[in-house]
């Protein structure tokens, strides 16, 4: 009496003419499956949309308070202007004040681009298309990221286009060549892009949508909050709340640095370092955790 025998599951390999799975075809399919989304494209628009619309405000708003205390210098005060206040050093920040709007839809589309593969049941046939599971992971984040990178670049290059006309008459205006600007422009991207894979670190990581969303919200936008309140209790909390995501985030794009605070660089390194932490944390969860 003969036992038949399944066969050992082979790694599904690149063949020699090329037309087996490799990197540069899961890149290519984590591409098709963003870009084809109605849903991800509209957002996308929108997040550009809105952040040069934000952008457009602050502007408005500069020029008004740069009117206003031309007419009435003693109001500075009641408007929160310091008379050692520099009001062109301070509109410098504008291309990139839609930014803190980016981050929230950003991270939140970067988790559901995950966290909804694994509640619709699509990350199965993923995971059989590429059975080591590592590079999928990071083909998802190195597509997000480079998407985000693209959308925070021209919003705050278009922000700075459209609030050029609105400083204009209160000779508040500026180039790309004033201290800091360019850098803070091509740095918005850069911290999308980061954003970008905290999102789908952590949407692997929880591999729930709604769960994904809230926690990466509540990381960049109300821990900080909670911080904040009780900075008081001790001594080593505000030195510590300097290396949260939103903290260094904001110094990432900052175009003038205050006393104690991180400057571009180190805000950089401390906002990538998060990014790169919790994507090592999702690589790892995802090799040993059942799809």
């Amino acid at each position: 009496m003969s036992t038949a025998t399944a066969p050992a599951p082979t790694r599904r390999a690149a063949r020699p003419d090329g037309s087996g799975v490799n990197f540069l075809r899961i890149l290519r399919s984590e591409w098709i499956k963003v870009t084809t989304v109605p849903s991800t494209v509209i957002l996308l628009a929108t997040t550009l949309v809105v952040m040069v619309g934000i952008a457009a405000l602050v502007a408005w708003s500069w020029a008004t308070t740069a009117q206003m205390l031309s007419d009435d210098p003693a109001m500075g005060p009641a408007m929160g202007v310091g008379s050692g206040m520099d009001l062109q050093a301070l509109v410098y920040d504008t291309p990139a004040s839609g930014v803190l709007f980016g981050q929230l839809l950003i991270a939140a589309l970067a988790v559901v681009l995950v966290a909804s593969e694994y509640s619709t049941g699509m990350i199965r046939s993923t995971m059989v298309a590429v059975p080591t599971r590592t590079p999928a992971l990071l083909a998802k984040g190195i597509i997000t990221a480079l998407i985000a990178f693209v959308i925070g670049v021209v919003g705050a290059f278009a922000s700075f286009l459209i609030s050029q006309p609105l400083l204009a008459p209160e000779n508040l205006d500026f180039g790309l060549d004033a201290p800091w600007v360019l850098p803070s422009i091509i740095n918005t991207g850069t911290l999308l892009a980061a954003i970008a894979v905290m999102g789908v670190a952590t949407g692997s990581l929880l591999r729930s949508t709604a769960g994904g969303v809230v926690t990466i919200i509540g990381v960049l936008f109300v821990l900080p909050v909670i911080v904040q309140l009780i900075s008081g209790l001790a001594d080593w909390i505000p030195d510590a709340a300097r290396f949260l995501p939103s903290s260094a985030g904001t110094q990432l794009v900052a175009t003038s640095i205050s006393d104690g605070a991180l400057n571009q660089l180190e805000g950089g390194l401390v906002l990538g370092g998060w990014a790169v932490l919790l994507l090592i944390a999702a690589v790892v969860v995802n090799k040993v955790r059942d799809v």
